[in-house]
């Protein structure tokens, strides 16, 4: 063995390690919660793991605004997160100084943050949860979308992911192997939504780290699915009949009742107009 195949097997098992940790420390009892500026430098973070290489060694956040939504069980608690979170610097100040300082230009960024008493059915965490949009101009001035209108649930029947099923309201899911992609200074440049494992069945191999992407199109409410260069192609299965998903940021609409493929794996599709 190399030295280099030692050093990709103990980030990989670092990797793995820090997710089960990150997922253990998601269930831990409310009794001990994390304190405010724990949870802004978590959002942060969150944030940050966002920031995708742009070509000639730069970076950049791809993404117009952020929402941001904080669990806050009593008034108590809301005013305390409130004060951190809207202090000085606030929350956005905060973010954009980390983007900054990863070379990121975010001088039209939006941060939107609400405070809700439960965390959502799709959170992974119990503190708190990030959107991350890209939003014209026009879009900008439009009216809000209700959320169930957004809402998609992706089945994984051929495969083997961190979930058999998933809810998502996002604007974007990210659909490949393994829950974070890193680069070659093992920075974290993309977070898988819909993981499927390192290391699982034969399905899986046949998977992309960057496989493919959903994006929700509010302008015209539809979901369209796009291939992001993956190795073994992205196609959608509908009523018998084959459709390849080209590379690009159009992609194809999809249907309640498709079935994606992600090389051998299958991803059911359900929305809300079913």
């Amino acid at each position: 063995m190399t030295t280099m195949d030692f050093l990709r097997r103990v980030r990989r098992l670092e990797s793995a390690l820090s997710a089960r940790i990150e997922r253990a420390a998601a269930h831990v009892s409310t009794a001990d919660p994390r304190e405010p500026i724990e949870i802004a430098h978590a959002i942060v973070d969150a944030v940050a793991r966002h920031i995708q290489p742009g070509g000639r060694g730069r970076y950049v956040f791809p993404f117009t605004r952020i929402k941001v939504a904080v669990v806050a069980r009593d008034k108590d608690t809301r005013a305390r997160l409130e004060a951190v979170l809207d202090g000085d610097p606030t929350l956005a100040d905060r973010i954009v100084e980390r983007l900054a300082a990863a070379g990121c230009e975010s001088t039209d960024l939006e941060v939107k943050t609400t405070f809700v008493t439960e965390p959502g059915p799709d959170w992974t965490g119990d503190d708190f949860h990030i959107d991350c949009l890209r939003v014209s101009e026009r879009a900008r001035s439009a009216p809000p979308v209700e959320q169930r209108d957004t809402a998609i649930k992706l089945t994984v029947e051929h495969g083997k992911a961190d979930k058999v099923s998933y809810t998502f309201t996002a604007p974007r899911v990210d659909l490949g192997r393994g829950a974070a992609v890193r680069d070659r200074r093992e920075r974290v440049i993309r977070t898988n939504h819909v993981a499927f494992i390192d290391g699982g069945v034969d399905a899986n191999a046949g998977v992309s780290r960057q496989h493919a992407h959903i994006v929700y199109d509010a302008g015209v409410h539809q979901h369209r699915l796009c291939d992001d260069r993956s190795a073994h192609g992205t196609g959608i299965m509908r009523s018998g009949r084959l459709i390849n998903v080209p590379v690009g940021a159009r992609g194809i609409r999809l249907q309640t009742g498709d079935v994606i493929l992600l090389g051998d794996a299958r991803v059911k599709v359900t929305l809300p107009d079913a």
